[in-house]
């Protein structure tokens, strides 16, 4: 059994919020691609870098959130960093090994998509840490392998996701929410898996029989836009469950699911659930759309893996973020919450402490 282990950065969940949601810092700008930049804080011999996705570094997502985590580490280590966005599949071993040959000490890579080539960068080059967001690292046949020089950084977002699930329901006025994913990958569905049981839950305590869309939990089938990238997509797909009643989607698909917000904008009375950051911070001109939203404390996570690497004490234990110690968590209503019943609130934040406590267990395929 693989052992959890739970750090610092993440015992303290408003610490983690801000973290998560605040903007970043200012001093230490993004890099493009290959690009390498140093913090004017006392430097330390010692390089950070970063590969993202093909949803890129400005993605309002889990790339985001990664890169945010990479600029709170320099700032506060005065740290040499280095980053390389990717832009379709085929840029991730390039883009790895571009930053080997920079001499990084460790290399964050960013999403399920990257653990092959994640490792075997790590296997042909033991002397390097390596950390991956959502995944564990891979071997050709994208089986997952443990190595001592990587580790993984995964999320029970199914346990946020849950919440997010019970409030849809709760606040539907057609009875038809939805859910989506860009890629039908473990990172994707276990928010869906979430959400799911969440208006199961409510459905359940209420008496209420509210559907969902684009997700079939028992059979692990549903609704996929094939990729992180075309928003037009996202909009397209979002635009079917709203002619099919659903009043509250929410997106699992990165970019793409700002075509969610824009087919939301441009209907009535609909509203997105958003995942990964608090969507309405990091996309304020749509808040007034965006229920809540089911947040992965990504960028905590990254810092404190460059954090104890640069002190030579990294480990590849793997990270679970989850409500308990949060790593997870379901965002403020801001706009809607003087929209959202007390009691609506009430039984959320119980449901939060049940999963916490035990005496209810969220579970998905794809928990880690």
């Amino acid at each position: 059994m693989k052992r959890v282990a739970q750090f610092a950065a993440v015992t303290a969940v408003a610490a983690l919020a801000l973290t998560a949601c605040g903007s970043a810092p200012d001093d230490t700008p993004t890099t493009s691609a290959g690009a390498t930049t140093t913090a004017a804080a006392e430097s330390i011999d010692f390089k950070a870098c970063m590969v993202s996705d093909a949803g890129g570094f400005d993605d309002k997502s889990f790339n985001e959130s990664g890169i945010d985590g990479l600029k709170a580490a320099a700032k506060t280590l005065g740290i040499e960093t280095a980053t390389q966005e990717s832009k379709t599949d085929s840029d991730f071993a390039p883009n790895i090994d571009n930053l080997v040959t920079q001499n990084c000490n460790i290399i964050v890579t960013v999403g399920y998509l990257l653990a092959t080539a994640t490792g075997d960068a790590a296997k042909a080059n033991p002397g390097v840490d390596f950390a991956i967001v959502d995944s564990t690292a891979a071997d050709a046949d994208n089986n997952p392998i443990e190595l001592d020089n990587v580790k993984p950084l995964s999320f029970d977002t199914a346990q946020a996701a849950y919440l997010a699930g019970y409030v849809a329901a709760g606040m539907t006025k057609t009875g038809t929410v939805a859910t989506f994913g860009g890629i039908q990958i473990p990172s994707v569905t276990i928010f869906m898996d979430g959400f799911v049981d969440g208006v199961a839950k409510y459905n359940e305590d209420n008496a209420t029989t509210v559907k969902v869309l684009g997700w079939d939990k028992a059979k692990q089938n549903g609704s996929f836009t094939g990729d992180f990238d075309d928003q037009s997509k996202g909009q397209q797909l979002t635009q079917t469950f709203i002619d099919a009643g659903a009043d509250i989607i929410m997106p699992v698909a990165g970019p793409v699911g700002a075509g969610s917000l824009a087919a939301a904008r441009d209907a009535k009375d609909v509203s997105v659930i958003w995942v990964d950051t608090d969507g309405a911070v990091s996309n304020p001109t749509y808040a007034d759309i965006i229920l809540t939203s089911v947040v992965k404390e990504i960028g905590a996570s990254v810092e404190d893996a460059i954090t104890t690497s640069s002190a030579g004490k990294f480990s590849a234990d793997p990270y679970v973020g989850t409500l308990d110690n949060g790593g997870v968590s379901i965002a403020p209503f801001h706009d809607f919450d003087a929209k959202v019943p007390q009691e609506l609130k009430d039984k959320v934040d119980q449901l939060r402490k049940d999963i916490i406590s035990g005496s209810i267990v969220v579970e998905s395929p794809s928990s880690p």
